[in-house]
């Protein structure tokens, strides 16, 4: 299988792919054609970095069995080839976001002058409101 990044890759070897029936409306080619993708990827035993096993195993999805299992039914299209092929890609763009990692966040101040701008715009907008309240007679 082509590398997901360059330090990154998924061997075939690792990737249990299963032909099962499609569920849903479709006719009687539903009931007699297997065309539909069980994919599973066993996150543990994968030859992944350690790092990465780690975030994918943190991940909060539901596709992540408790077992460190990825389970992917792919079941849209037709073709057998095309669901196997799905499956991959969103088993490949599941790895790729367990490896993003966001750039850390550098804490900055606001600057005085938006201060200033937003003290004047609550200032206004404090006057607005006061304008609605019921007149007093005196």
């Amino acid at each position: 299988m082509p590398g997901l990044s360059p330090r990154i890759e998924l061997r075939e070897d690792e990737v249990e792919v299963t032909a099962i029936r499609a569920q849903g409306a479709g006719g009687q080619n539903v009931n007699k054609v297997a065309n539909a993708v069980h994919l599973r990827f066993d996150i543990v035993a994968s030859s992944l970095p350690d790092e990465l096993k780690a975030r994918l195993l943190q991940r909060r999805d539901q596709r992540i069995s408790a077992d460190g299992v990825v389970i992917i039914k792919a079941q849209a299209h037709r073709s057998l080839e095309r669901n196997r092929i799905d499956a991959l890609f969103r088993l490949r763009e599941l790895i790729a976001q367990a490896a993003f990692t966001p750039a850390p966040r550098r804490a900055t101040k606001p600057t005085r002058g938006s201060q200033v701008r937003r003290v004047e715009s609550k200032v206004r907008r404090g006057a607005v409101k006061l304008l609605r309240a019921r007149v007093v007679e005196q």
